[in-house]
């Protein structure tokens, strides 16, 4: 843990100067638009290839238990904009009905047998390539949060809003790095840390973290 905190030290974005490098930096808009370009045709890709396992994932859940195949949630993203994110659902159904917003833990009792392996393999993440493909998401960026627990959040950490100055992701650095172990203040520092050092090199490296998190099972919350 000690390695970890050391990566995260001194992550706080200037917002003023990230707005100038967004607008006048032609090299983070030709980043940017090529990270736009590989979100598009990866997004397609993955539709079509993953659409048996998705398929699959659809007749599991439902023969499991009742409610919705595809969970349907507002979150908060680029710019604080909000949109409905898509996951498999890999809780019961109404799962916050009795306690309202709950920050999902490890071993949390309300996901079912179907959503532990799902969760595990990131296959309740698959319909957010439709996410990706509206333009509300990209492959790697900070998780999207409820504007509930963004509001929560920033009264101890103020910077957890500048989380938002990007588009948020399916993966991210902070869902590599440290898993359930992690605060919400460290996986805000790790998204931080990802926003100073975007690139398309950063973004191959995570995801190919990623493909390490989906064999072995770690990171996922």
């Amino acid at each position: 843990m000690a390695e970890l905190e050391s990566k995260v030290i001194n992550s706080r974005v200037s917002r003023a100067a990230f707005e100038r490098k967004r607008s006048q930096d032609l090299g983070y808009q030709f980043y940017l638009a090529n990270k736009r370009l590989i979100d598009i045709v990866s997004s397609i890709i993955g539709l079509i290839l993953t659409l048996p396992i998705m398929i699959m994932t659809a007749i599991a859940i439902k023969l499991e238990s009742p409610g919705p195949v595809i969970f349907k949630q507002k979150r908060v993203g680029l710019n604080g904009k909000k949109f409905t994110i898509y996951k498999f659902r890999s809780m019961v159904a109404n799962a916050e009905a009795e306690t309202g917003p709950v920050w999902a833990q490890k071993n949390d009792m309300r996901v079912t047998e179907v959503g532990k392996f799902i969760r595990k393999t990131r296959i309740d993440e698959l319909p957010q390539f439709v996410n990706i493909l509206k333009g509300e998401m990209s492959l790697v960026g900070p998780r999207p949060e409820r504007a509930v627990f963004i509001e929560e959040f920033s009264k101890d950490y103020p910077h957890f809003e500048d989380r938002l100055l990007v588009k948020p992701g399916v993966t991210g650095l902070a869902q590599v790095t440290g898993g359930y172990e992690l605060t919400p203040h460290q996986k805000a520092r790790l998204d931080l840390l990802y926003i100073r050092r975007q690139g398309l090199w950063l973004d191959i490296k995570v995801l190919l973290q990623t493909v390490r998190v989906v064999i072995f099972g770690d990171g996922a919350r």
